[in-house]
């Protein structure tokens, strides 16, 4: 049984004068999440990732294809009892402290009263948050605070699977690092994490899978080595040289097909399209004095994915 399951799902929405026209905000979008790994979803403002998660937790309903979760309907009521979800933008009743919050999800959980004093206590602990703000209200909360809250209520239920909308907003680098690690300690346990991000970093860091989205549809899905192996299957190379300026290596390099020169912190670095030009390459270099200090193949970040990803719908 898979975590999530989304078949050729889409989203129109009403705009315009009279709302006469229709805005695709999702197009087709079909993915699964396989149980215990930790997904990331990644896009640019406007891909459609908040849009696809609403749909997910039955906040809104989407208006062709379906969507499974633990597999059952995302329609079930039951299946809300397993799952954890933290939006992108959080609203407490902000009279309430944070304890106070924690203990009345863990109450809506069925938790005993002493079981959800004790439930509140370890997840604040958990996330980080400083126990001297533990009995302040929530409106006195700064973003970075409201998250790690927000953090706190998603798990409350010790969910199969946990939903997070861009969970590391607002938070600075240690309280970044503090969730990353919390994440990492969920899927130890066996817990689904399937989460959206801006901070492509962080999915790099933590992610098993990831599925990027542009401008509602699926550009990319797969284990990040995978992904990258594909795109790097061109044989980008790269040679790094010492001895020579840029300037100097561009003149002596014109007649390299494809040859690209640039500033490296070891030196200057020279990318060409394929191992057949490496020799052409050195030769030239070596006309003004440069040597070699290193030859390897060119690897893809997933910022490099998510670019050509877009250039390429762009394109269409």
């Amino acid at each position: 049984m898979k975590a999530i399951e989304i078949e050729e799902l889409s989203k129109d929405y009403p705009t315009g004068f009279l709302h006469l026209r229709r805005a695709r905000a999702l197009d087709g979008l079909s993915l699964t999440v396989e149980r215990g790994e930790i997904f990331g979803f990644l896009g640019g403002n406007g891909a459609g990732k908040t849009t696809t998660i609403k749909i997910l937790m039955r906040l809104m309903t989407p208006t062709s294809g379906r969507a499974r979760i633990l597999g059952r309907d995302v329609a079930d009521d039951a299946v809300r009892a397993r799952v954890g979800y933290l939006p992108e933008a959080p609203y407490f009743y902000d009279y309430l402290t944070a304890r106070e919050l924690v203990e009345y999800g863990a109450e809506l959980f069925g938790y005993a009263s002493t079981a959800r004093r004790d439930r509140a206590a370890d997840l604040l602990q958990r996330v980080h948050l400083d126990e001297a703000a533990w009995d302040r209200q929530l409106r006195k909360f700064s973003k970075g605070m409201l998250q790690r809250v927000g953090l706190a209520q998603a798990l409350v239920n010790d969910p199969e699977l946990v939903v997070l909308d861009e969970p590391m907003s607002g938070l600075d680098p240690i309280g970044r690092r503090q969730v990353r690690d919390l994440i990492g300690a969920l899927r130890a346990s066996g817990t689904t994490v399937f989460f959206s991000s801006h901070i492509i970093a962080d999915i790099e860091v933590l992610c098993d899978r990831v599925a990027i989205l542009n401008r509602g549809r699926l550009s990319h899905l797969g284990r990040l080595e995978d992904l990258r192996e594909r795109d790097d299957a061109a044989g980008h190379l790269e040679i790094t040289v010492v001895g020579a300026s840029v300037i100097e290596l561009e003149d002596a390099l014109r007649k390299v097909d494809g040859a690209i020169v640039s500033a490296s912190p070891a030196g200057a670095r020279i990318d060409v399209p394929s191992e057949q030009y490496v020799d052409a390459a050195l030769a030239a270099a070596r006309t003004c004095g440069a040597r070699l200090v290193s030859v390897q193949p060119v690897r893809q970040s997933l910022e490099d994915l998510f670019v050509q990803g877009r250039r390429a719908l762009h394109a269409d």
